[in-house]
C-alpha cells in the first residue's frame, strides 16, 4: 500500500485525503497546529502538527512516503511568511523525503501578465512582488529535485468563497477601467487532479496549471451572484484593497492537465457556486 505525506493537511489537504484513502493509500497529514492535527484525526486519518519551517521539526518526523504533497498555507502571511512556509518548507521536505516523489502547490499569480492574454506552462512566468518571487524560487528548488509543481488557481468550494464573502459583506466593486480575468479553481476539481498525477506517476520536473475551463471576468461573477442572488450589483470604483501576490490579468490555460485526462467538475465559475458553495454559504434561500 503506497503511503503518502500531505504537508499543510487543510481545506485543499483533506479532500486530498480523502481521495487517496479512497485509492488505498496511507495517509498522514501534517498541519501546523495540534488541534487541527487532532481535528483530522477525528476525521479518520494520522495526523501530526509538524512546524515545516523548522528542519528539525521535520527530521524528528521522518519516515518512507511514496509522495510527499505540500500544500500549506501562510493564511495570507507576508513576505517572510511565504519564505518560511513555502521555500524553508520544501527545502526541509526534500531533504528529508529523497526518494519520495515530490509535489509542490504553487499558484497562478507567478504569471504576471497584465492585459489578459492566455498564458500556458511554457509562458513567462516573472512575478514582481516578492511573495510571487518566493514561490518561483520555490518552484525552482521544487523542479531542481525531480519535484512537480503544480499552480493553482483561486481556490473556492464549499464554506470557502473570497469573492462571495466581499459581495455578501458589500465590499466588492467594479471597475469598468481595469477589470480582469479571475483563475479558479473548485477544492474538489483541485483534489482530483493532484490525485491523477500521483496515480498516474507523472514525469517529474513537470509544470501544471490548475484552472477551470473559463477564466471570468471579475465585473462578471459579482453582476452573476448580483442576479443569482436578487441583490444590488457592487458600485463601479476601483478596489482599495491591496493584493499580497501582485496586481495581474491573464487568462490561464489547463489544456496541458486536461491532455491527461483530468475533467472538471465544476468548469466554469457558476456552475461550482450554484452546485456547491451557494447552498453552503446563504443557504437554500439566496
Amino acid at each position: 500500500m503506497p503511503r503518502a505525506l500531505i504537508a499543510g493537511c487543510g481545506y485543499l489537504g483533506r479532500a486530498i485525503a480523502d481521495l487517496l484513502a479512497a485509492d488505498e493509500w496511507q495517509v498522514e497529514g501534517w498541519t501546523m497546529s495540534a488541534e487541527s492535527a487532532r481535528e483530522l484525526s477525528r476525521l479518520g486519518h494520522s495526523a501530526r502538527s509538524v512546524d515545516i519551517s523548522d528542519r528539525e521539526d521535520v527530521g524528528a518526523h521522518k519516515a518512507a512516503f511514496d509522495a510527499v504533497i505540500h500544500c500549506a498555507s501562510t493564511r495570507g502571511g507576508d513576505a517572510d511568511s511565504y519564505r518560511r512556509i513555502y521555500f524553508n518548507g520544501a527545502r526541509h521536505l526534500v531533504e528529508h523525503f529523497q526518494s519520495a516523489r515530490f509535489l509542490f502547490v504553487s499558484s497562478t499569480s507567478v504569471y504576471a501578465q497584465t492585459t489578459g492574454e492566455w498564458v500556458a506552462e511554457e509562458s513567462p512566468a516573472e512575478p514582481k512582488h516578492e511573495t510571487g518571487k518566493i514561490l518561483r524560487g520555490t518552484e525552482d528548488l521544487v523542479l531542481g529535485n525531480g519535484g512537480i509543481a503544480v499552480r493553482l488557481g483561486g481556490l473556492y468550494g464549499p464554506g470557502r468563497s473570497a469573492l462571495l464573502q466581499k459581495f455578501l459583506s458589500r465590499e466588492a466593486k467594479i471597475d469598468p477601467e481595469s477589470d480582469r480575468f479571475m483563475n479558479q479553481i473548485h477544492r474538489d476539481d483541485g483534489a482530483v487532479a493532484i490525485q491523477l498525477l500521483l496515480r498516474r506517476g507523472q514525469s517529474a520536473c513537470q509544470i501544471y496549471n490548475l484552472v477551470d475551463n473559463q477564466p471570468t471576468l471579475l465585473g462578471d461573477c459579482y453582476r452573476w451572484l448580483a442576479t443569482r442572488l436578487d441583490r444590488p450589483v457592487p458600485p463601479a470604483g476601483r478596489s482599495t484593497s491591496k493584493r499580497k501576490r501582485g496586481n495581474s490579468n491573464k487568462r490561464v490555460s489547463n489544456a496541458k492537465l486536461r491532455s491527461l485526462g483530468w475533467t472538471p467538475r465544476y468548469p466554469i465559475f457558476a456552475d461550482g457556486m450554484e452546485k456547491s458553495v451557494l447552498p453552503t454559504i446563504v443557504g437554500d434561500n439566496a
